[in-house]
């Protein structure tokens, strides 16, 4: 059943069927959006508004997709990719509207709450990332949403380790790396490239077709 999870990147709890802190309701028990101007202003759906994609959108792979944090102005263009799982890393707690629009939505999100690589005190816990691309690869898990606050350092970091696992090129990954992230590179681009893509655990049964 999809849930909203605050999830810590605890093997054990990603692992878990049942996260600890649960507050959702599932897909089928959610209720139905309302086309009338008085409904809930998170969930009406307004038809003559365009679609607007969160900050730094991007597909990674069929069924995966990268952003920035999304916000109210996003709900309708998030809505269409049919979400089950958004995969969150940041310290930060969502705020009340995605809080209610993930429960409306029924879609399972799971909180890593990681910082990004920062010289010389700060890096990114080689475990934690592993355990987020076994549940990435899980294709029980799509369509999925990663996003941190800007979709920049922490998602691209994530990306270039999953790249990693897809067999790509160190200059290919880097390309897309800068391509969302700009300039800062010194110390994802070492993380990338000393992290074990072959310890990720994820299950070969449920991996996606395109890996």
């Amino acid at each position: 059943m999809p849930t909203i999870a605050v999830q810590t990147s605890d093997p054990q709890q990603v692992n878990d069927q049942h996260p600890r802190n649960t507050i959702g309701r599932s897909r089928r028990d959610r209720h139905v959006r309302s086309d009338s101007r008085d409904a809930c202003c998170v969930c009406y759906e307004r038809p003559e508004f365009p679609l607007v994609p969160p900050l730094n959108f991007a597909m990674v792979a069929p069924g995966v997709y990268r952003s920035g944090h999304p916000n109210k102005q996003n709900f309708s263009f998030l809505r269409k990719l049919g979400l089950k799982t958004i995969m969150y890393f940041a310290v930060e707690d969502y705020p009340p509207e995605m809080k209610h629009f993930v429960e409306h939505e029924g879609i399972e999100v799971l909180q890593f709450r990681m910082e990004g690589n920062k010289e010389p005190f700060v890096e990114v816990n080689p475990d934690d990332m592993s355990q987020a691309l076994a549940k990435l690869l899980d294709e029980r898990s799509h369509p999925v949403l990663i996003h941190c606050l800007k979709g920049k350092h922490r998602i691209g970091c994530l990306v270039g380790c999953l790249r990693k696992i897809q067999r790509w090129s160190m200059t290919s990954i880097f390309d897309e790396y800068r391509k969302f992230a700009g300039s800062r590179i010194l110390a994802d681009q070492e993380f990338i490239e000393t992290f074990d893509h072959e310890g990720v655990p994820y299950d070969p049964n449920y991996q996606p077709v395109w890996l």
